[in-house]
């Protein structure tokens, strides 16, 4: 084969800092982005915090005398703003022994400008306290309880054999093997089981049980002893499978009590904690910081970008002014890189923000029905429809989306909650599968608890609405959002 030079031309895209930059800031979400700015401030000293900096009093002129004043007076007698002790000279007198303690002489204490009101109701030690866990909450119970030594030792092994959840997660047999190898003591399992009892007691009531059922009784042993509560002990101790499927008849011919009675118990049941433990957890709330704020101004609805999301950033002039232009010294190369980078970085933020109002805008553009009435009125939507409509690829759409929420005045949503399939209509138009899911999940809330609607009969209903959703789609939706099924939904009146 002969060699040969050839030119060629031709288009490529390639993949620049900047835009690898710019893409990598798109998809990440608020928290994400606080982090990349704070870490964009600490490395680059051309980058500094927006801030209103005109706005610092000017203190020297405000103490300092003019000619236009009056005179100065004698205020010996009164206390100034800036002192930190209140002191009357009337009442100190001239001479003072060596061992007097000054704090007998004068009341100390912070000086205020305004009132003092409200500060006894800040509960610091609440604030900078970190959160108790169940152990820790278990431990301060049982340091309170008068139990010897070694019932003491069996009480820790207990509480730090609990689950997050509140239950065992060590058989009392296990206990006892485990304690019995590390004690010189002959302990017997009967030790092990009276300190179980103790434990049982604390609060949160029902915790330390080896299972389900046996959480249920401690919680209903711990109830007043009335009928519906004799009744739910008799059910859970030996019929709590049967009440769980919703087998009625056999619960009543096996229990000799009243569907009433049952329907009474079964009240009681659903009202214990089936997990006591999670009722203490030391896990700290997630909280959501929206992205984008959409509200309703003069009949039109509004897009704002959360300001609060991330600092507000500029290019510090007292450095960039330090770069000059014919110098090729290290320190001035050091500069110009930072300045440069520090300017494709704000370029980036705000090509991210630029674009994440574009996409916003639009779906509230299509989604206004949604905004006025709730899930019902979600109209169907995919990516491909906002990339057409604001010119972008579905890539970028979809980067845009993730981990981004807006606020409205049905809630708090992620953007892709918005995208959602769609079914046929007998009017020739289209339905959203969240409008579907609403559907379903409104048909359920009203039903009869006695006579649940099956998947059938809620496809017939959404048909005489218009909507043909087969059954299977319908069971498919229904799982999505939680709801059991018909013979799991139904309830005793």
């Amino acid at each position: 084969m002969k060699q040969s030079l050839q030119l060629k031309i031709g288009q490529q895209l390639a993949m620049t800092p900047q835009l690898q930059q710019a893409i990598r800031l798109l998809q990440l979400s608020s928290l994400e982005l606080q982090a990349e700015v704070q870490e964009a401030l600490e490395s680059n000293a051309m980058l500094e915090v927006e801030e209103d900096r005109d706005t610092a009093p000017a203190n020297d002129d405000l103490n300092s005398p003019t000619s236009a004043d009056p005179a100065p007076q004698d205020n010996s007698d009164q206390i100034t703003a800036d002192s930190e002790v209140s002191i009357d000279r009337d009442e100190i007198p001239s001479e003072l022994a060596v061992d007097t303690d000054w704090d007998s002489i004068y009341t100390s204490g912070p000086a205020s400008s305004g009132s003092s009101e409200g500060l006894g109701d800040i509960d610091f030690d609440s604030r900078n306290s970190r959160e108790e866990s169940l152990q820790d909450h278990l431990m301060w119970q049982l340091n309170l309880s008068q139990l010897s030594d070694i019932d003491r030792t069996i009480g820790i092994a207990i509480i730090d054999a609990v689950g997050r959840d509140g239950m065992l997660t060590q058989s009392v047999e296990e206990l006892h093997t485990s304690l019995a190898a590390t004690l010189t003591y002959d302990l017997e399992l009967d030790e092990v089981v009276a300190v179980l009892h103790r434990v049982q007691q604390f609060d949160p009531i029902g915790v330390a049980a080896a299972d389900l059922r046996d959480s249920l009784m401690i919680q209903l042993k711990a109830l007043p002893r009335t009928d519906e509560v004799r009744a739910a002990l008799r059910i859970v101790d030996r019929h709590l499978n049967l009440l769980a499927a919703q087998d009625i008849r056999t619960l009543k011919r096996r229990t000799r009590l009243k569907e009433q009675q049952i329907a009474d118990a079964a009240l009681i049941i659903q009202s214990l904690n089936p997990r006591p433990g999670e009722q203490i957890s030391d896990e700290q709330p997630q909280y959501i910081v929206p992205d984008v704020f959409v509200r309703k101004l003069e009949d039109r609805w509004v897009v704002e970008l959360n300001g609060d999301s991330a600092p507000k950033l500029r290019i510090n002039q007292d450095y960039a002014s330090l770069i000059k232009r014919a110098d090729n010294s290290s320190t001035n190369n050091y500069l110009r890189d930072n300045l440069q980078e520090a300017k494709w970085f704000l370029k980036s933020l705000q090509s991210r923000n630029e674009t994440l109002m574009k996409v916003a805008s639009k779906i509230v553009e299509i989604q206004q029905t949604f905004l006025e009435v709730g899930a019902e009125g979600m109209k169907p939507m995919v990516l491909h429809d906002i990339a057409e409509a604001v010119g972008m690829h579905e890539s970028t759409i979809s980067r845009v989306t993730t981990h981004k929420y807006m606020h409205t005045p049905q809630g708090v949503f992620e953007l892709k909650y918005f995208f959602s399939s769609h079914v046929g209509t007998d009017g020739g138009g289209e339905c959203s599968s969240t409008a579907i899911r609403a559907m379903i999940q409104k048909l359920v809330a009203a039903e009869n608890p006695k006579k649940p609607l099956s998947d059938n009969k809620i496809a017939t209903l959404l048909a005489d609405e218009g909507i043909q959703v087969a059954r299977r789609t319908i069971a498919k939706y229904r799982e999505s959002i939680g709801i059991p099924a018909s013979s799991e939904r139904k309830r005793l009146l």
